[in-house]
């Protein structure tokens, strides 16, 4: 895969930082999060990967030489993580609405008389 190098030796936190500010859309995900279908992120959470026209830009960490923000063009790879944030939001939203609707006293007066 072709990629470009944006931050070299560089910590997790200028790395998520950098990703934040030069990405127009961002998504967080948790370590062990698997990109390209054989590669897992590792880092310290939150951590960001962020799309920018056609690339996604993630951290990659490369043992003794420390961690690197790169980006490799990739439309479905952008589009994958658009869907989970999607289902993550429909998750959210009726965890939510369940709540909402389980069985409570109408009224502070109904709480005390139980």
């Amino acid at each position: 895969m072709k990629y470009k190098l944006y931050l070299e030796r560089t910590s997790f936190r200028e790395a998520r930082e950098y990703i934040e500010r030069n990405s127009d859309e961002i998504y967080y995900v948790e370590p062990g999060y698997k990109i390209f279908k054989d590669y897992y992120i590792i880092g310290v959470p939150p951590i960001a990967l962020g799309a920018k026209g056609k690339e996604l830009l993630f951290t990659y960490v490369k043992p003794c030489h420390g961690t690197f923000v790169m980006a490799i063009d990739s439309e479905e790879e952008i589009q994958r993580l658009r869907d989970k944030e999607k289902e993550k939001l429909k998750a959210l939203l009726k965890k939510k609405t369940s709540n909402a609707t389980a069985a409570s006293p109408a009224s502070f007066q109904k709480l005390w008389k139980k």
